[in-house]
């Protein structure tokens, strides 16, 4: 039975969304073709009807993981965007959160092409920092360096047991840290 092209992109979109929430919550050599095809309802031989193989999955996935992050705190001033970036909620939240902080580990070993879309989506990141830090001179060094310690701590933070001491302390550091850096003068 031939399906429309409506439904093709339908579950085209479903598949995706699944994998860039699968990805970012299990790693993508944690997630099997078979399994996501599973959890987006259609048969696992289906899969390459709408992709190539697993890295173009991968590629659109974590690029649609970027726009939601990006979407997520598209008003939030720049110390909102720390608050809620290095907290307890997105620290526990791995398949809802930045794909940065949970796939940038393994994305460095994965192809260039897909470590582009990464590239593209840090990039993003970035620029949205810096629009935030308007005015600074130093604006674009400090959304590098805002970002990469945001990333680090959640990233340290989730290799730490659940519900530790030094989870939660990694946080509170890191944010207080970036919040100085926002509130200090600019350089």
């Amino acid at each position: 039975m031939r399906i429309t092209k409506e439904k093709r992109q339908e579950n085209h979109d479903r598949i995706v969304t699944i994998a860039s929430e699968m990805f970012r919550e299990r790693g993508f050599d944690g997630v099997g073709v078979a399994d996501l095809m599973q959890a987006a309802g259609l048969t696992h031989g289906g899969f390459y009807n709408h992709f190539a193989s697993k890295e173009a999955l991968i590629a659109e996935a974590a690029a649609k993981g970027f726009v939601e992050t990006s979407d997520r705190y598209a008003d939030y001033s720049v110390g909102a965007v720390i608050d809620a970036y290095v907290s307890r909620a997105h620290r526990d939240a791995r398949g809802q959160g930045c794909p940065a902080a949970a796939l940038s580990g393994e994305a460095a070993r994965l192809p260039e092409d897909t470590r582009k879309v990464f590239g593209d989506g840090i990039a993003g990141l970035f620029a949205a920092l810096e629009t935030g830090l308007a005015g600074r001179a130093d604006a674009r060094a400090q959304a590098i360096s805002l970002l990469a310690q945001a990333v680090g701590a959640v990233v340290l933070s989730r290799a730490c047991p659940d519900g530790s001491a030094l989870a939660d302390e990694i946080l509170d550091i890191c944010r207080a840290d970036c919040h100085a850096r926002i509130e200090g003068p600019a350089q």
